[in-house]
């Protein structure tokens, strides 16, 4: 079967249901039309014909006659799915159903797999995501997920762009893997005969255009984490970042929540949502509170950074948590707030104060030399951004480092490694500076009203079919 090149297509389904409402029952527009799209829908009633044509703005029906349709027998003949190029004048029947009185048509690609019972509304996610292109005409709200995430991706650039930001391109394939704690995939260069590892952030470049002079840069796109498989993580997703000179993690705080609730506004409208049919507002300004204020209002007892090993460690254990020898308080008390706290934080809060053990790269809060200038963002009881004022001091950054290094050595995989190219760019001066990591793919989830991070990308990562 030979399928044309080209379709001269001039309307879409979804602009000639606005432009075309005034059409009454039974009327004719005198309006000749080249619409093209998946027949979703087809039934004959003698010689008549009736389909539903679907395209990438909506749907409109196909009203064929015998005595009008080119080649009418092979048109009631088409396959559910099957992609034709539609030529005839824009009617309403006497039905009421805005149509394309089918004239001539042509058959641009045949649906070898049935769209029918077997597509309508995939039940079996492992196929709808394995064949995403046919779940995206079967669910039409799969389709609108990723529209929005679209959305939300160019909101992002505009605001950014508005605000003085440039955005750039920093490295996926590294040396080291830095920038964030966690654990890397890694691959082999045959020309350099080296390891290297994806980037799971792309934290120290990006401060490293700092210090180049560029005071406001970000980036968006990918990063790798040889992590498990949930609802609410894939290896390979999406992040903003990005960095100020001359802010702090107060200034972030602030643009977090006036930037997030303003790109929901562009693309829903309201900042009002409901998520798996709860209410939250995401309008500024969110609620603020330390991690230590929040375990301890969980254990029902104060705790702090400055509680004791063995206080912190039998909180721990007492709620049947695994405790390593290697962690200091900094940690325990991190481990403690994650597992009494963060699924119950459901409208838009930052968690402040976190301690310098858990934060390498944060610089020490000013009132507190344990503690870090860092936030976490939370709503619906998941993590959003996390964001610090950024540690300038290379010295500091340094011991920082040795202290990931003799964890790593103690066999944590997460930990981070000594990089001496980030210390020495950090002796070039980098100046008062906050930064900030937003995902994506958990906050179009938020918007989309979508409980699993698969449904808001287009091909997630799936363990493969094995014979």
């Amino acid at each position: 079967m030979t399928t044309p090149y080209t379709f001269s297509q001039n309307a879409y389904a979804g602009d000639l249901q606005k432009t075309y409402a005034h059409l009454g029952d039974g009327e004719e527009s005198g309006a000749n039309v080249a619409i093209a799209g998946r027949v979703m829908l087809l039934r004959r009633q003698g010689k008549l014909a009736f389909g539903t044509m679907r395209d990438s703005t909506g749907e409109i029906q196909l009203f064929a006659l015998s005595q009008v349709t080119t080649e009418f027998e092979s048109f009631v003949k088409l396959h559910l799915g099957d992609w034709v190029g539609v030529r005839g004048e824009v009617v309403r029947t006497q039905r009421g159903e805005l149509s394309v009185k089918v004239a001539q048509w042509e058959l641009l690609a045949e649906a070898r797999h049935n769209f029918g019972e077997k597509w309508s509304g995939i039940a079996d996610v492992d196929l709808r995501y394995r064949h995403r292109e046919a779940d995206l005409w079967a669910n039409p709200e799969t389709r609108k997920a990723l529209t929005l995430r679209s959305d939300v991706i160019r909101a992002f650039r505009e605001r950014l762009w508005a605000g003085g930001f440039l955005e750039v391109e920093t490295p996926m394939l590294n040396v080291m893997a830095t920038g964030a704690s966690a654990r890397p995939f890694t691959t082999f260069h045959n020309s350099l005969d080296s390891d290297f590892f994806l980037r799971i952030a792309p934290e120290l470049w990006l401060k490293r255009l700092v210090v180049g002079g560029y005071e406001r840069v970000f980036e968006l796109g990918r990063v790798f984490r040889n992590e498990g498989l949930s609802p609410r993580h894939n290896p390979e997703f999406t992040m903003l970042e990005l960095y100020v000179a001359y802010w702090d993690y107060k200034d972030m705080m602030a643009f977090v929540e006036e930037t997030v609730s303003g790109v929901a506004i562009d693309v829903l409208g309201t900042t009002e949502i409901t998520y798996q049919g709860r209410s939250l507002s995401l309008a500024a300004p969110w609620e603020k509170k330390t991690m230590a204020e929040l375990t301890s209002a969980a254990v029902g007892e104060d705790v702090s950074v400055h509680s004791s090993l063995e206080k912190l460690s039998s909180l721990l254990l007492e709620r049947n948590a695994t405790v390593e020898k290697s962690w200091g308080t900094g940690r325990l008390l991190a481990e403690l707030f994650e597992l009494t706290c963060e699924t119950d934080l459901w409208d838009p809060i930052f968690v402040t104060e976190h301690p310098v053990e858990v934060s390498p790269l944060a610089r020490r809060h000013r009132d507190d030399e344990a503690l870090t200038e860092r936030f976490e963002s939370y709503a619906v009881g998941r993590e959003l951004s996390n964001g610090f004022s950024e540690l300038t001091d290379p010295d500091d950054q340094r011991k920082r480092f040795e202290d990931q290094a003799r964890l790593a050595a103690a066999g944590d995989e997460e930990a981070m490694g000594i990089d001496e190219d980030y210390i020495r760019s950090l002796e070039w001066g980098l100046p008062p500076t906050a930064g900030l990591g937003i995902g994506i793919d958990r906050l179009v989830m938020l918007l989309a009203d979508v409980s699993n991070i698969r449904e808001v990308i287009a091909f997630p990562t799936l363990k493969p079919l094995r014979d």
